[in-house]
């Protein structure tokens, strides 16, 4: 049985589901070395492809997940809720992230998109807590998460489990916000 796929409006931006003509923007913005600063390594053209598809797929599961934004109809960056498929001191869990094309950077999209991902979290899921965590240096992101009303949990901060051990990125800092 299909799940209806959600499409979510702000007054910029829309959360929608991936469409094939996406995968061009999506694997241009995966290797920007810009974009993937706060990851271990750009993305191949075939590791974004198989991204991608496995985005779609939970989409088509479950309705909601890592969403196309679309500004005015282009393919800006992904915004959406996700369940880390790795094990942290704070999983199972609910994660809000993001990530954007450059050009789309300091308009405060990223803090419109994640909004309504909340939103769609606490209302219709009815989700009492979501994170979001990143590389302790990714001020940008930093910045967002608490523009978005969440709030570091210091005791929660950790090593990611899929960055290698010694790393410069491998220390992560947690974010938390819960259900108004």
């Amino acid at each position: 049985m299909a799940v209806k796929q959600i499409t979510l409006t702000g007054q910029r931006i829309v959360l929608r589901p991936w469409q094939d003509d996406d995968a061009d923007a999506f694997a241009a913005m995966n290797s920007d070395p810009r974009v993937m600063e706060f990851f271990v390594s750009p993305l191949t053209r075939s590791e974004s492809d198989q991204l991608l598809s496995r985005m779609r797929a939970v989409i088509e599961e479950r309705g909601w997940g890592w969403w196309c934004v679309a500004i005015e109809g282009e393919c800006a960056g992904f915004t959406g809720l996700s369940s880390p498929p790795y094990e942290t001191p704070f999983t199972p869990c609910v994660e809000v992230g993001w990530r954007f094309r450059p050009q789309f950077w300091g308009y405060g999209y990223a803090t419109e998109a994640a909004r309504l991902a909340l939103d769609y979290g606490f209302h219709t899921l009815q989700l009492q807590e979501i994170v979001s965590f990143t590389a302790a240096g990714n001020i940008p992101s930093r910045r967002v998460m608490e523009r978005i009303g969440m709030h570091r949990d210091f005791a929660g901060d950790f090593d990611h489990p899929r960055v290698p051990a010694g790393h410069a990125l491998r220390p992560h800092v947690l974010y938390r916000i819960k259900r108004r």
